[in-house]
């Protein structure tokens, strides 16, 4: 059963499991809270209160809100974090969830004690003009639905978890819901602008995660070093992963999770020693 958050522009849904320092994880666009669903019992094992929220326009979250974008995401985690007395807390966010993790720490670092970043969007890879022309296009049509279901498959290019159907058809059946496909295709042409900008504004413990076949990116390697360097922190690549290693892989995944989250509870939350580059 999915607790509620009522803030001035919609609810949000979240799942909060387990007691001692709190992460929040946040979904890439178009997904569910559920796309952590190996990563919440890992963590709840290692003795962290594993907090995962619906974004905006997805799941139990409500469908209609006024903004979309990464900073509009970013500050419902913080909402989250200050009405559960959560902080400081651990922020993991994939996808357009990294760049909201980005806009969180930097707008309000005394609530956020580090953010990992996992296939990470915080920036634009193409012009506005142009992501507004493509995702226009491609999510405004019929086909929509089939479209985001190949993607589904395609971001999975080695693996994919056990339960892939039946999560790819929860994703779907949640899509189907009034005003959902709406938010989705505004979330998908909404500018990356914001978290690009506050980029050198953070100054908390940074880890990126990347899939070495992560389809969204030509190099993810490259691309999870630049963001690394960007924000003086660490990258982990890890090996035939796609863009949701954290559930196509997701004992890797954790692994390297909790061994960050780890390293940063062990300074204090000052930025940990090298861990991979």
């Amino acid at each position: 059963m999915s607790s509620m958050l009522k803030t001035k522009g919609g609810t949000l849904a979240y799942d909060d499991l387990g007691s001692g320092v709190p992460v929040v994880m946040l979904p890439g666009m178009g997904d569910l809270r559920s796309s952590y669903r190996f990563t919440v019992p890992a963590l709840s094992a290692a003795g962290y209160r594993a907090i995962s929220v619906d974004v905006r326009g997805m799941g139990d979250t409500s469908a209609v809100w006024d903004d979309y974008s990464v900073g509009a995401v970013g500050r419902d985690a913080l909402r989250v974090v200050e009405a559960l007395d959560a902080g400081p807390a651990h922020i993991v966010g994939n996808s357009m969830g990294a760049g909201a993790a980005v806009v969180a720490a930097a707008e309000r670092p005394e609530l956020v004690r580090s953010i990992t970043l996992v296939g990470p969007f915080v920036r634009d890879v193409m012009p506005p003009w142009a992501a507004k022309v493509l995702f226009g296009a491609l999510l405004g049509g019929p086909w929509r639905a089939a479209l985001w279901d190949w993607y589904g498959r395609l971001a999975f290019p080695q693996r994919q978890p056990p339960d892939f159907a039946a999560e790819a058809g929860r994703r779907r059946t949640n899509l189907r819901e009034p005003g959902r496909f709406a938010a989705f295709r505004r979330m998908a042409v909404a500018s990356k602008r914001e978290s690009e900008r506050r980029l050198a504004d953070v100054a908390k413990p940074v880890l990126v995660v990347m899939g070495s076949k992560d389809p969204d990116f030509p190099d993810p390697a490259r691309e999870a070093q630049r963001v690394a360097a960007a924000l003086q922190g660490e990258s982990i690549l890890i090996d035939g992963a796609g863009h949701y290693p954290q559930a196509d892989s997701p004992d890797a995944f954790s692994r390297a999770l909790l061994g960050f989250l780890a390293s940063v509870d062990a300074t204090g939350g000052r930025r940990p020693a090298r861990l991979v580059s």
